[in-house]
């Protein structure tokens, strides 16, 4: 008989993080913790109010499956049971966390993978005016990749801005759903002379389909119209890459899977994160193992983390300690 725990759990950020759908000053996640023979496995997850969630009708999921959780539920009965998203994320993250302190070995040892590498992660830096924008990146110029949220009119001046502030970083543009098409192409071409090198979901997931006829010069990222494999026939084609975010595809047993198939369809993959804490990236560094592009930096703009907190050495994220999971 196993034992569930399913916490509410809040971490300060850095400072104020806006994005073109608002503002938010903390994060609010869910932990699980699934206790058996004296073995405990925990995930983390983040409810994410575009895709309808809060952390009540997360906790109220998880708590659905919590007496076939108990009886001993396994990852594919959990992936018949509960749909793609936050909820199931945080079960099945604790799920392979418990199957890896049971056995005594790691997780990317369950799943057949190697040793984990340290990969460099995107830091991001979040809509504001152009003079606070270039503030933010000339501190964080030395970082190899820089993401730079948009979504409003004045989207070029911030980022000729971040620009200046960052001549040498590689940079990737993350408008949220919130560009028209005219919008696009206006900014296309300073897009390519200010040398931006991904775009990531310039239009809403129900008008992306603007896409098939546009250009696109700048390799674009499905990252709201991508969710797990079933995504993936209508993104074929219209997209360069997707980003793999656990929230959204449900936890680490469908990421793997969507990260398969989407090499298989020729697709780019970019892995993301919400803002959450060590917890939550920890199982997602399976994942950034040999992609095109990780940006898995929640903890950096957090005030707290938990403890033993994942390393990031500049933009250089280390291996979590497996005692925090995995």
């Amino acid at each position: 008989m196993r034992t569930i725990t399913v916490h509410q759990d809040h971490f300060r950020l850095l400072e104020t993080f806006t994005i073109s759908r608002g503002s938010r000053d903390r994060a609010d996640v869910i932990r699980v913790k699934i206790t058996e023979k004296g073995c405990t496995g925990q995930g983390e997850c983040v409810p994410y109010a575009r895709y309808g969630e809060t952390p009540d009708s997360v906790m109220a999921q998880i708590r659905t499956v919590e007496p076939e959780l108990s009886e001993g539920m396994d990852h594919d009965a959990l992936q018949r049971a509960l749909p793609s998203g936050a909820a199931r994320n945080a079960v099945d993250c604790a799920l392979w966390d418990l199957a890896a302190k049971r056995e005594s070995t790691t997780v990317q040892a369950l799943v057949g993978l190697p040793s984990l590498e340290p990969v460099t992660t995107a830091y991001t830096i979040g809509i504001g005016d152009a003079d606070a924008m270039q503030k933010k990146a000339t501190e964080n110029a030395a970082r190899p990749i820089l993401k730079i949220k948009l979504g409003s009119a004045a989207d070029l001046e911030r980022l000729r801005a971040v620009r200046d502030g960052a001549p040498d970083a590689n940079l990737i543009v993350d408008a949220n759903e919130a560009w028209t098409e005219d919008e696009y192409l206006a900014l296309l071409p300073a897009l390519q002379s200010l040398r931006v090198t991904l775009i990531e979901q310039p239009f809403h997931a129900d008008a992306d389909a603007a896409l098939d006829s546009l250009p696109r010069p700048i390799p674009v990222c499905a990252d709201e119209s991508c969710h797990d494999r079933q995504s993936l026939e209508a993104i074929e084609g219209r997209y360069d890459l997707i980003n793999i975010k656990l929230d959204k595809t449900g936890g680490l047993t469908e990421a793997l899977a969507l990260k398969r198939e989407a090499a298989s369809r020729k697709l780019g993959i970019m892995v993301g994160c919400m803002v959450g804490s060590s917890l939550a990236m920890a199982p997602a560094q399976l994942i950034a193992q040999g992609v095109d592009c990780v940006d898995l930096d929640g903890p950096l703009l957090l005030a707290e983390d938990r403890t033993p907190a994942i390393i990031y050495k500049g933009s250089q994220m280390l291996p979590a300690d497996p005692t925090l999971w995995g």
